[in-house]
């Protein structure tokens, strides 16, 4: 059964982010969702025929990580986004576990900023661990390479170019910072909660 792309239409006018910026970055993402419909139908149909041990096969198979991975990355980045500012809540558990981890929640959004304006492309995820109850900022690379196995993402800040380059040009720093303010720490805090 194909994936159906999901609408993220409401966060435009937020601030920081232009339409045209958001509605471009939407165009990719229903690209990704696109793409992996065909490989996997394109998959599908190589498996019934029996076309097994195929460098097609092999390469395309190869390639289904990376499209899903970027089709789930932007959905997770677009929904833990919001035009209302909604600040972390102090008491909470995920509050209360970062500071545990990071030794403060200022350390933990030092580490997380610091990571976004490293050099290259790619996503600033904060993971957790549920098994070990431990918490990850951990830099994900062209969407399949660096994902710690079996953790959950709880924030996903994109840093591929095209999230910010039609509005800050090279200044990253200042789309991170916008990013930080347009955080739904409610949905952050959701997806947590469902881990513990």
């Amino acid at each position: 059964m194909p994936y159906e792309t999901k609408t993220f239409e409401q966060l435009l006018g937020m601030q920081g982010f232009s339409d045209e910026l958001l509605k471009d970055h939407f165009a990719l993402y229903q690209g990704y969702v696109a793409n992996f419909n065909k490989l996997d139908e394109t998959l599908m149909g190589m498996e019934r025929a029996g076309n097994f041990g195929t460098p097609e096969f092999a390469e395309l198979n190869r390639r289904l990580g990376w499209e899903f991975n970027g089709m789930r990355l932007h959905e997770l980045y677009f929904s833990n986004l919001t035009k209302e500012a909604r600040e972390i809540v102090e008491a909470s558990a995920l509050y209360v576990a970062i500071a545990k981890e990071f030794g403060s929640f200022e350390l933990w959004e030092k580490d997380f900023r610091s990571m976004g304006m490293m050099r290259g492309i790619g996503w600033v995820v904060l993971y957790h661990d549920a098994l070990a109850r431990r918490l990850f900022n951990v830099w994900v690379n062209e969407h399949d390479a660096g994902h710690l196995a079996g953790a959950v993402p709880l924030l996903v800040m994109d840093v591929f170019e095209h999230a910010y380059i039609r509005d800050y040009g090279l200044a990253r720093k200042d789309y991170i910072e916008k990013f930080m303010m347009s955080i739904d720490w409610a949905v952050v805090e959701r997806r947590y909660s469902q881990q513990i």
